[in-house]
């Protein structure tokens, strides 16, 4: 039963962080409409379009990604004015222990960290969907891959190699097919350009040429262990051909990750695994980020309570500013750690989790001095 201190901070710490994120939020977009009116205007675009296709996605997307921030400095800006007002040395008086004291503000930090995981891993991913698809409608539309010498894993053992990519058109001059076994080629195909049949869902290839291997082991006393094979070469003007390969493999690589909900992504990082994408690190970046980043709004709320709770000389600013630095040393500390896993130096699991695990330890040392 939540008793009348736990109904008090928490509708402070709830309404300061709604507040303080609706106006960032409000910013925001008006930042946005300054830079993007031109794009508006000049592409005709829809108001409706603009208001639910764009703005509406946006709101969510931002707002969970500065929600641990300003859960710091909300709670920060309403318990250092309480100090202020002496209201904590009445509540102590009264004694009640600092860890008391914690538990609503614990309840507040579960109420934003749950809505966040929900927003992160089921409710964003949808949201991009649209909102990518708005902005390389009316915004991105100039936007044009500069991948050269292209090798893409379709199958096992299976590589397939574009020498580039229109993505306006998607199509590519110039590919091969090759299907390489013990360490022989078994198969290899060519053809001048291919492009993508958007109603059949295949590929169509021009000028075609296939050659196939059949290896059998030799004599070998005779050969000296060498192979023999058979071959066999085919030429078609034209072919259709289905792979595990579609123009959607070559869209922006923000946009293939961020919309996928949580359990497409799991299929999609192991159906990457198993074609051996040498960009596997990303992708699980992207996952195991967003539970770890929700879960920084615990450790941050315990490190505002324990840092604001005790009236100071320098007042509320003080102590704002001071949360502002250890936000931002979070948040370099994560930028940081997400490198490392993305540059193969550890591993992304860990690495995402590190700057929680470091400030868990900041957390609990200021909740004992607090205590004190």
């Amino acid at each position: 039963m939540l008793k009348i201190l736990d109904k008090y901070i928490l509708k402070k710490f709830l309404g300061t962080f709604v507040f303080s994120i609706s106006l960032i939020l409000a910013i925001f977009i008006v930042f946005d409409i300054s830079e993007k009116l031109q794009d508006f205007i000049a592409g005709h675009v829809p108001l409706k379009e603009i208001v639910f296709d764009h703005y509406l996605n946006f709101l969510p997307y931002y707002g969970n990604l500065f929600s641990p921030l300003f859960t710091f400095i909300s709670v920060i800006f309403f318990t250092s004015k309480m100090a202020n007002n002496t209201e904590f040395v009445a509540i102590f008086s009264s004694g009640t222990s600092f860890k008391r004291v914690l538990r609503p503000y614990m309840i507040g930090a579960a109420i934003i960290t749950f809505t966040s995981l929900v927003l992160s891993h089921f409710v964003i991913p949808l949201a991009n969907k649209t909102r990518f698809e708005f902005e390389d409608k009316y915004i991105n539309t100039s936007y044009h891959t500069d991948e050269i010498n292209i090798h893409k894993q379709i199958a096992p053992n299976t590589i397939l190699y574009l020498s580039n990519y229109d993505n306006s058109s998607n199509s590519s001059s110039q590919i091969s097919i090759e299907k390489i076994v013990n360490n022989r080629q078994t198969f290899m195909l060519k053809a001048e350009n291919m492009s993508w049949d958007s109603i059949k869902k295949i590929w169509k290839l021009e000028n075609v040429f296939e050659r196939n291997l059949i290896f059998t082991q030799s004599d070998s006393l005779k050969t000296k262990r060498k192979f023999l094979y058979t071959e066999t070469h085919k030429f078609s003007p034209s072919k259709e051909l289905k792979i595990d390969f579609t123009p959607k493999d070559m869209i922006r690589f923000q946009s293939k990750i961020e919309v996928l909900p949580y359990f497409e992504l799991k299929q999609f990082i192991l159906k990457e695994k198993q074609k051996g994408s040498s960009r596997i690190e990303y992708f699980e970046v992207e996952m195991y980020k967003r539970t770890a980043f929700p879960f920084a709004t615990f450790i941050l709320t315990i490190i505002a309570v324990s840092l604001s709770s005790r009236k100071i000389r320098g007042g509320v600013g003080l102590q704002i500013a001071l949360g502002l630095v250890l936000s931002c040393i979070y948040i370099l500390f994560m930028h940081i750690s997400t490198t490392f896993a993305t540059s193969g130096l550890a591993q992304p699991l860990i690495a995402v989790w590190i700057p929680n695990f470091i400030f868990s330890f900041i957390a609990f040392y200021l909740f004992k001095k607090a205590q004190q």
